[in-house]
């Protein structure tokens, strides 16, 4: 077998493999804003580590190349095992990851720099069976946040996985905090696809999508991104902070960020539910927009 399917079928098989995509966020009130950009995304078993670090010159893990990886930009940041990490939070719902794979999609290091709004884990059971995402969400003042969220009965549909979570985590300065996270998720194959839409009680009022095609993780592949996507990770935080700009131009109102605490910055929300806790300053739970498009 040759061509783009024989490609696609050794990525699959792969330790690491690339996702070549879009990016698109748009603010849908109180003022329409909205942007995208081109990104290429790494996807690694997380243990499989040492076989990625071999695949090509061109990319290392925890050690400098031209792209990188690197555990102490995840997780407990600390350099320590990101499987035991995620199977320690798996453990904290009573999954067993046992003998499961947990792969990780974020961007790799570019020229040792890297930034990454978005990570998400995907941890599976010894029988293949998707038991548990882990999105870990990272602000432009470097603190991080993971949202641990089991995979239920119920979330599976024909087009991917649909979860909600409480907003927990200081992200922009132009949203509240008391909001919701709707995701719905196409986990990792040929292609992969996450769709984010933030509501309040009033609606939907931002969404993010990344829609990546699965290539694999060559000398060839590399070299190509570079020349197509040069400083990309320096981009996306261009990026973020341009558009904050604009935004701020067009009239959007300031939100001061609450100081951080552990549980903001490296310990997992273990609540998904939207009554609990702060639920008077945030208001009543907001309806789910099952027909909104989620980025």
């Amino acid at each position: 077998m040759s061509g783009p399917v024989a490609s696609v079928e050794a990525a699959a098989a792969a330790p690491a493999a690339l996702y070549f995509g879009d990016v698109m966020h748009a603010r849908l009130k109180p003022m329409g804003h909205r942007f995208s950009y081109r990104v290429m995304s790494l996807l690694i078993d997380l243990d499989r580590l040492d076989e990625a670090d071999r695949q090509t010159p061109l990319f290392g893990v925890n050690r400098a190349a031209l792209y990188s990886f690197r555990e102490t930009d995840h997780g407990p940041r600390d350099g320590s095992s990101l499987r035991a990490y995620a199977q320690s939070c798996a453990a904290g719902h009573g999954i067993d990851l046992t003998g499961g794979r947990v792969m990780l999609l974020s961007y790799p290091r570019l020229l040792g720099y890297t930034f990454n709004p978005l990570s998400a884990y995907f941890c599976y059971t010894s029988d293949g069976e998707l038991a548990l995402i882990i999105y870990e969400v990272r602000n432009t003042f470097g603190d991080i946040h993971a949202y641990v969220l089991p995979v239920r009965p119920g979330e599976h549909t024909e087009a991917g996985i649909r979860q909600q979570q409480d907003k927990l985590f200081y992200v922009s300065p132009f949203l509240e905090m008391p909001l919701r996270y709707h995701f719905r998720v196409l986990p990792p194959g040929h292609c992969v696809k996450l769709r984010i839409l933030e509501t309040d009680t009033d609606g939907p009022i931002l969404a993010a999508t990344f829609n990546g095609r699965r290539r694999a993780l060559t000398t060839a592949a590399l070299l190509k991104s570079f020349l197509a996507l040069p400083m990309v990770t320096f981009k996306i935080i261009a990026a973020i902070h341009w558009e904050a700009l604009r935004l701020w131009i067009k009239g959007a109102r300031l939100v001061q960020r609450p100081p951080p605490d552990a549980n903001t910055v490296l310990a997992s929300a273990e609540s998904n539910d939207y009554s609990r806790a702060s639920s008077a300053a945030r208001g009543p739970k907001p309806a789910t927009q099952p027909g909104a498009v989620l980025r």
